[in-house]
């Protein structure tokens, strides 16, 4: 079983300002702030008996990656992959409601087929009736922000891509639209359809 692993939760009221701050200027928390975050969530989920975990977003760096192979061991990696202009434009769609905290996107990204690409559709995940009048802008979900993002991607994230692909830790998956249309065929690529389908006929 796995468990989701929350770095950054439970933090006390400072700590959670200074890494909104940094967050919002779309720059990153630095290594040593993560990984001592991370190695006490790890040996908090151990003590509790959880037996296994996903980070999502870390490592970010080959530092972080070699920091991190000394804290724990990874099976797998997995490179989310999505054309730019769709992750600006999801990015730039994201909306939270400011009286219970929902997650929506207003985003609809329709790209066309061309040149030999596939095209991708993303339907919005529109908020219920009563969050509509609701909803604001993350403060660092702005263009400038998002593009600052994708030039420290580039710069720092894509060799560690190299790093557990050297490893054969790698698994490279191009999503191919939302969720009703990337989940199956990611169990697929990681063979956990028969898993998937054991949960559904035990719910």
């Amino acid at each position: 079983m796995l468990c989701w692993i929350l770095a950054l939760s439970g933090l006390c009221f400072p700590w959670n300002l200074k890494l909104k701050e940094i967050v919002n200027q779309g720059k990153l928390v630095s290594d040593e702030i993560i990984i001592d975050l991370l190695s006490k969530r790890l040996e908090a989920g151990e003590a509790k008996g959880e037996s296994g975990f996903i980070l999502d977003g870390f490592p970010r760096t080959v530092r972080q990656a070699e920091i991190l192979e000394g804290v724990t061991d990874i099976d797998l990696v997995i490179n989310l992959k999505l054309r730019e202009e769709a992750l600006l434009a999801k990015c730039l769609g994201r909306r939270i409601c400011s009286e219970c905290g929902g997650n929506y996107n207003v985003a609809c990204i329709d790209i066309k087929a061309e040149n030999g690409k596939p095209g991708m559709y993303m339907a919005p995940l529109p908020p219920p009736p009563q969050c509509a009048s609701k909803l604001i802008t993350r403060a660092d979900d702005t263009e400038e922000v998002v593009k600052q993002r994708l030039r420290i991607y580039q710069a720092m994230t894509l060799p560690v891509e190299d790093f557990y692909r050297s490893r054969g830790k790698l698994l490279e998956f191009d999503l191919p639209g939302g969720v009703r249309e990337s989940w199956p065929k990611l169990l697929h690529a990681l063979n956990l359809e028969d898993e998937e389908d054991k949960q559904s006929a035990a719910a």
